[in-house]
């Protein structure tokens, strides 16, 4: 069985593009990805991966957060499996990770947001045990999305 592990520098990093790019196509280039990561990362994101056959089929990023709404809690930003490659428990052991290292840290809940139209990642989340408990409403303060 492959081992869960940080991503902890830019060239692993952009190791991960292709797959992050199936969760989200808007990622323009590794150079983007790379530099988001780099940003996010100073406010405490955390990349974890997979790999199998020397590349990576599964990620989970994450960070550790405090508010009125949920104490103390860690939020899954990112969760992906290669569309080849799921159905194979990659992903509910990222998701059983991340809800470790919150433990570890104190947290009260794991929560994350999905889009209303991702009715495979629903039937997902529900299997492992999670409920929607919320809907997330936003409006553009830019013109860019």
């Amino acid at each position: 069985m492959s081992k869960i592990v940080p991503v902890e520098d830019a060239a692993t990093v952009a190791t991960c593009f292709v797959l992050m790019r199936q969760l989200r196509p808007h990622l323009g280039s590794a150079a983007e990805f790379v530099a988001r990561w780099q940003s996010q990362s100073a406010d405490g994101y955390r990349l974890l991966v997979i790999h199998e056959g020397g590349k990576p089929e599964a990620l989970a990023g994450y960070r550790l957060q405090e508010n009125l709404v949920h104490g103390r809690h860690i939020y899954l930003d990112d969760l992906v499996t290669d569309q080849g490659r799921r159905s194979r428990g990659l992903g509910q052991r990222l998701l059983e990770h991340v809800q470790e290292i919150g433990r570890a840290a104190g947290c009260v809940r794991l929560s994350l947001d999905t889009p209303l139209s991702n009715a495979l990642g629903h039937r997902f989340y529900f299997h492992q045990g999670m409920l929607a408990s919320a809907l997330r409403f936003n409006i553009p303060l830019t013109g860019v999305e």
